[in-house]
């Protein structure tokens, strides 16, 4: 299967979680260039929110029900821990299927290598779902940098921190760092993802991760730095058990720097039920504007609108041969390789 025909793309979500429940779903029943054909859980009260939300989709208990409807369907997507990414894409892509996969992408990067030698062979396309590229915080520092607006960037420091003692209540509190748990899989999938899109590619890496009650090598804090060939280095945290947290970015250049406090509106608005199409979606409120400018001299800079929606529109156009998937895997398996160089050493 080379690509698909001008009718709605058939969908299937397998997961209906968090990653399902608030991004894949309403993310794909928003846009008219798909069909959410299929949701898969095998959680009873799952099964029935998601059959209210969806009334037209066919809620089906295990992938082995969703692969019996390969025939019917034209892409598969991932909403599911990562253990269970590389069996389920290798599955889906020996249908015929094109796949997202969540990040992270998978809990090795030679099952990442394995994954897009297998779609190539089957001339399929595949995917990992990236959507922190769409924040509204990011875009607007993208443009930024794009407009020379700091000068030449010199250092960048990216946080992406709460304060959950309590954990997540899913899979991230017991997987291990085999089963692709740890703070570092999940959110530096992100971080370094979003430093390598503004500054190009990592030549060195190291971190420093620590453990405050997980399974034994799932890491609950992490920090990485990264030097790009660029020249620019980027320092990212990652704490999900913070008292105070610091600012999302701040960035310091040679004429100005940027500093933005808060997390991006999108998965919230989304948990909350407000869909893409609403004029207020994906707006971040004016009082949490980053600020530009030198010392004391700085204006608030107008955020540019979070666009999750992006991603699927993007993806729609590539399966249909009109432009580039919206994040080639070797791209997320190259995040990976970092993740685990880190974790060798740290």
């Amino acid at each position: 299967m080379g690509g698909v025909t001008a009718a709605p793309i058939r969908t299937a979500v397998v997961g209906f979680g968090v990653s399902g429940r608030v991004f894949h779903a309403p993310l794909i029943a928003a846009d008219p260039g798909y069909s959410l054909d299929a949701i898969v859980t095998s959680d009873p009260e799952r099964a029935a929110e998601a059959a209210r939300l969806y009334p037209g989709t066919r809620i089906v208990p295990t992938p082995e029900a969703l692969f019996a409807l390969a025939a019917d369907l034209d892409l598969v997507i991932l909403g599911t821990p990562p253990l269970t990414h590389f069996d389920l894409a290798a599955r889906a892509i020996a249908h015929g299927l094109h796949v997202v996969v969540d990040k992270p992408f998978v809990t090795t990067s030679g099952h990442g290598e394995e994954l897009l030698a297998r779609a190539s062979d089957a001339r399929v396309q595949l995917t990992v779902f990236q959507n922190r590229r769409w924040d509204a915080d990011f875009l607007t520092l993208q443009k930024l940098v794009r407009e020379g607006a700091l000068g030449e960037v010199r250092t960048f420091e990216s946080r992406f921190e709460w304060w959950r003692p309590e954990g997540f209540g899913n899979w991230r509190d017991i997987a291990d760092l085999t089963e692709g748990g740890g703070i570092l899989h999940d959110l530096g999938a992100h971080l370094i993802d979003q430093a390598i899109q503004l500054f190009g590619p990592v030549v060195q890496s190291y971190g420093e991760t620590a453990n405050h009650g997980q399974p034994e090598g799932a890491d609950t804090e992490a920090f990485a730095s990264l030097l790009h060939e660029s020249g620019v280095r980027s320092r990212l945290w990652m704490n999900g058990m913070a008292a105070q947290v610091g600012p999302r970015f701040h960035v310091l250049g040679s004429e100005a720097g940027y500093t933005k406090w808060g997390l991006d509106s999108q998965e919230p608005a989304l948990a909350a039920g407000l869909t893409p199409s609403d004029p207020a979606y994906g707006l971040d409120a004016q009082d949490s504007w980053g600020v530009l400018g030198v010392e004391e001299s700085t204006v608030p800079v107008p955020a540019e609108k979070g666009d999750y929606p992006r991603f699927y529109s993007e993806l729609a156009a590539s399966l249909r041969g009109d432009g580039p998937l919206p994040v080639h895997p070797s791209e997320s398996l190259e995040t990976l390789k970092i993740i685990e160089s880190i974790h060798a050493f740290a």
